[in-house]
C-alpha cells in the first residue's frame, strides 16, 4: 500500500516528553508494501469525499505558528519546483539549502523532507509573525492539512482512487473553531485539485505496476528518477547540454519549451523516466543514435 504525506500542520510538544521531532507519515506509494490501512492512521477517522469537517487556522487560535516546527514535511516534485522559484533559486540551490533527503530500508524511491531551521524550538524557515511567508507556494501537505490521504495498492490497469483521514491531533486548536468543509470543499478552497492535477504523472510514476510484488530500483535508476522529479534544473541541463538530442528524437518546438516552461519540463521527465525505467514507448530511439561504449 502506498501510504500518505504529512498533512499540514502540527505542534511540537513539550521538550520534556520526547527526543525527536514528529514524522510525517510516509510520502504515497514510496515506501515498501504496507498493510492496507498504514499504521500511522490506523487510529485515524476515514473520510469520504463529502464528509464534514469544521476547521480553522488563523491568527486567532491560540497556537498559529506554534504548528510549523520541529516537524517533517515531505516535499513533491511541485513543491520543491514552486518554492525554487519564489526564492529565485534552481532547484538544485533550494535541495542543497533547504531539504533532506532521508534514507531507509523502507523507501523504494527519494523523498525530500523540508529542512527545519537551527534556532529555538526549529521553527520552518518560511514562517514569520504573520504566517507563512511562501503562502501561495506552501507545500501540498500543509495544504491538506488536517486531512491526510492514502492510495490503495497498485494494480495492473486499475487507477487508484485515493481515501482520507482525519488528523485530529490534541495539540491543534484550530478543530472545531473554523468554517464547515467538506474533504471536497476543503481541497477546493486550498487548491489541492489544481495541484493534483499537475503531479498526476508523478503519482502514475510511483503507484506504477512496475512496483508490484516489491520490485527495486537500482542505485542508478533511483538517481535518474530523483534528477528528472525533484532536480529539475539539472533534468533540463540533462536534455540539452548532453547527448540526450543525438540519442532520441526530440522536436525543435519541444526543445523550445523545454529551455523556459517548468511545467513542461516536469512533463517530459515523467515521460522519460516511464521510457528509461519501465522500458514503455515513449521516447524514438534516432535510427543514427551513436552506441554506447562498452565496458572493458
Amino acid at each position: 500500500m502506498g501510504v500518505v504525506k504529512k498533512t499540514r500542520k502540527a505542534s511540537p510538544r513539550a521538550k520534556a516528553k520526547r527526543k525527536a521531532p514528529r514524522a510525517a507519515p510516509p510520502v504515497s506509494g514510496l515506501t515498501a508494501p504496507a498493510p492496507v490501512i498504514p499504521e500511522s492512521l490506523r487510529d485515524k477517522r476515514r473520510l469520504g469525499p463529502g464528509d464534514e469537517i469544521v476547521f480553522g487556522c488563523h491568527p486567532g487560535v491560540p497556537c498559529f505558528n506554534t504548528c510549523c516546527a520541529d516537524i517533517n514535511i515531505v516535499l513533491t516534485p511541485h513543491d520543491v519546483l514552486g518554492l525554487a522559484r519564489r526564492l529565485g533559486m534552481t532547484t538544485t540551490e533550494f535541495i542543497e539549502q533547504h531539504t533532506l533527503k532521508p534514507i531507509t530500508k523502507e523507501l523504494k524511491l527519494p523523498i525530500l523532507l523540508l529542512k527545519m531551521s537551527d534556532g529555538a524550538g526549529r521553527p520552518c524557515p518560511f514562517v514569520g509573525p504573520k504566517g507563512c511567508t511562501v503562502y501561495a507556494d506552501r507545500p501540498w501537505a500543509c495544504r491538506m492539512y488536517p486531512l491526510a490521504m492514502a492510495l490503495p495498492p497498485a494494480r495492473a490497469g486499475v487507477e487508484p482512487e485515493p481515501f482520507y483521514f482525519l488528523l485530529e491531533d490534541g495539540f491543534c486548536k484550530g478543530h472545531g473553531s473554523g468554517g464547515r468543509f467538506t474533504v471536497d470543499s476543503w481541497r477546493a478552497d486550498q487548491g489541492i485539485a489544481e495541484r493534483e492535477a499537475r503531479e498526476a504523472g508523478f503519482r502514475a510514476l510511483v503507484s506504477h505496476p512496475w512496483f508490484i510484488g516489491g520490485r527495486q530500483l537500482h542505485p542508478a535508476g533511483i538517481d535518474l528518477f530523483f534528477t528528472a522529479t525533484y532536480d529539475l534544473d539539472s533534468f533540463r541541463r540533462f536534455v540539452l547540454d548532453t547527448t540526450f538530442r543525438q540519442r532520441f528524437v526530440v522536436s525543435e518546438a519541444e526543445l523550445e519549451r523545454l529551455r523556459d516552461d517548468d511545467l513542461f519540463l516536469m512533463e517530459f521527465g515523467e515521460r522519460w523516466l516511464r521510457f528509461a525505467l519501465f522500458r514503455e514507448p515513449t521516447f524514438e530511439v534516432r535510427p543514427d543514435a551513436p552506441q554506447p561504449r562498452r565496458k572493458r
